[in-house]
């Protein structure tokens, strides 16, 4: 078999086997996924200009990836975006002391996902991820991963690795 073949065969079985969890995910939590926010151990060298402008496209796979998986539902942003405005203004959400959980509880969410890219080196990189409910800021999951390089594909794997381990666990729609 020709690679396209096998690529679109495989396409069509992950619908296949993906159809069932997308069709009525009403049972499923929300979870509020804040963006990616990077903490560079490098930063005294000088600034970021290899996972910066990456940050919009991680965030993007990991919420469609988190989506696709039938682990959550995904919740817009939106309409909290002031508040997530003028909150990271002052602080970092990691650090904020439950200010993760405002935007929860503006945008209704049983969860919030807390994210961060730590930035080792040039080439040490951990992709973590923090849930909270919504409600309490409880942690509920802590999860990371080690990459080696900052390049595309190294945080696509990333994500797909996260995931993957979250339904290898059931640890979703906790």
């Amino acid at each position: 078999m020709n690679a396209p073949l096998i690529r679109r065969l495989l396409a069509s079985w992950l619908l296949l086997v993906a159809a069932p969890l997308a069709a009525d995910d009403s049972d499923l939590k929300t979870i509020a996924i804040l963006d990616f926010e990077l903490i560079d151990d490098q930063r005294e060298a000088a600034p970021d200009t290899v996972i910066t402008p990456q940050l919009p496209e991680i965030n993007r796979q990991l919420r469609a990836a988190i989506a696709e998986a039938g682990l959550y539902r995904v919740v817009d942003l939106a309409p909290a975006a002031p508040l997530i405005a003028e909150l990271k203004s002052t602080q970092d959400f990691l650090g904020c002391n439950g200010c993760s959980t405002d935007v929860a509880k503006r945008l209704g969410s049983d969860r919030v996902m807390v994210t961060w890219i730590h930035k080792v080196s040039n080439l040490g990189v951990n992709l973590n991820l923090q849930i909270e409910d919504g409600r309490t800021g409880e942690r509920v999951l802590n999860k990371s991963v080690e990459l080696r390089g900052a390049d595309p594909q190294s945080f696509a794997r990333g994500i797909r690795y996260l995931v993957r381990s979250m339904i290898d666990k059931g640890q979703g729609n906790r």
